[in-house]
């Protein structure tokens, strides 16, 4: 069955009928079924706050409509809340039939048995997977599809690249160089580049540092194990070494969040900032007068290859436990349809999970016009994903950089250091 096809599966098992026979007979009063013999499923996630109020219900309420007798309970949380209630759900076998994933969870979740094998669930549904942008997988097979995808570009102000005397937003690392110790040298509290590499929040290892690396087609992993130590990873660092000893990086970077390299960008103290597209709206609300422009990553010199750049995604999974995984499946079907993926991904502005569905703002905003001509010639990475606890492996690059910026060891040494504590985790 193709994702881009609209179907009602639970409708099209024994009838209505048998899922009422199904939940008298066996549904508890944890909300498995209702009085009337539909049953329910739970999906939490921390989607819903994020967008407009009463999008994502009606979006709901349209699976709700295609699939008569499955009623789904929507438990919705920030970000943090929800990961801090799934986490305890895994550890106490109670997860929701289906969850928002973050695909730096998943490889905890799958070896705890907390989340479904969701190939093993495609087989038997039948579902053809060929639409699918990209899928999180643990030893093989799939245990998050990613919904909504948000990358990560690099965020110019043109204002003051314009001042510094620089045309157009840097293609290459030297012009990335040249441009931020220009912006630099502007005077007063303005800095080139923003990068956070707080301990407590250690993403900027995720969303900061590692795009220098895939960008110039390099990786940190090599048959999936921790390869830190060779030349593209060196050059790197190097380079990110060489930024922070021209003085073009923005100061507080041991205890910047995203949040605060965002706020330095907003306020026009940072010319230049890698950080997610869900953040366009942000900044035009908080600024408006702000002018900017999103670009891909710079590479190396001479750099032909294939391009990649950092995302992040609303992923889906399954709980392992779930008494009803058919509806479950069927949800997430819903979600990666081509129409569906696509209204979804034009009010999250962010770029679809399904290949191909077009989100509506690509026409309508040329910011997000430029960003969708990024993502469609760059191949979305985050090798973080699927990781074993992908946050401490984020921490200890972190505390090692941090090391390294302050003179207390060199490249070498930092990533040889990294190699040797990642390889424990692993």
């Amino acid at each position: 069955m193709s994702t881009g096809a609209r179907r009602t599966r639970v409708a099209g098992m024994a009838g209505i009928a048998a899922l009422s026979l199904v939940a008298a007979a066996g549904c508890s009063s944890d909300g498995g079924g209702g009085a009337d013999g539909d049953v329910t499923i739970e999906f939490a996630q921390w989607w819903e706050p994020e967008l407009p109020d009463g999008a994502f219900a009606e979006i709901i309420a349209g699976f709700e409509e295609e699939n008569p007798g499955v009623n789904v309970d929507l438990v919705s949380a920030p970000y943090a809340s929800t990961q801090e209630q799934l986490f305890a759900g895994s550890a106490s076998g109670t997860m929701p039939d289906v969850m928002g994933l973050d695909a730096v969870w998943v490889n905890d979740f799958a070896n705890q048995g907390a989340i479904a094998d969701l190939s093993a669930l495609m087989s038997e549904y039948g579902y053809d997977d060929s639409q699918l942008a990209s899928q999180v997988q643990v030893d093989g097979s799939t245990y998050m599809i990613p919904v909504v995808n948000f990358i990560y570009p690099l965020f110019t102000n043109d204002d003051l690249l314009a001042e510094a005397g620089v045309d157009a937003p840097p293609t290459t690392r030297q012009e990335f160089l040249d441009a931020a110790v220009a912006i630099s040298e502007l005077g007063g509290d303005t800095t080139g580049w923003a990068l956070p590499l707080s301990l407590e929040q250690p993403n900027g290892v995720l969303n900061d540092v590692m795009p220098w690396v895939w960008s110039s087609g390099g990786s940190m992993l090599s048959d999936g194990q921790p390869d830190l130590t060779n030349p593209e990873m060196t050059a790197a660092i190097e380079y990110v070494q060489q930024l922070w000893d021209a003085g073009a990086v923005a100061p507080g970077s041991f205890t910047m969040k995203e949040q605060d390299k965002v706020e330095e960008f907003t306020n026009g103290r940072v010319g230049m900032m890698i950080s997610s597209l869900a953040h366009i709206n942000l900044l035009q609300e908080t600024n408006p007068d702000l002018s900017f422009s999103v670009s891909a990553i710079p590479t190396e010199e001479g750099f032909s290859g294939d391009s990649g750049l950092t995302y992040a995604s609303w992923g889906i999974g399954v709980s392992e436990s779930s008494e009803h995984p058919e509806e479950a499946f069927a949800l997430i079907e819903y979600l990666m349809e081509t129409e569906t993926n696509g209204d979804l991904s034009t009010i999250a502005n962010g770029f679809p999970g399904n290949t191909e569905a077009v989100p509506d703002f690509v026409e309508d905003d040329p910011l997000m016009a430029d960003a969708f001509e990024i993502y469609q010639n760059t191949t979305p990475v985050n090798e973080f994903s699927g990781l074993p606890a992908a946050e401490q492996l984020m921490r200890s690059f972190a505390e090692q950089l941090q090391a390294t910026l302050n003179g207390d060891q060199d490249v070498t040494q930092m990533l040889d250091q990294t190699q040797a504590a990642w390889s424990d985790e692993f």
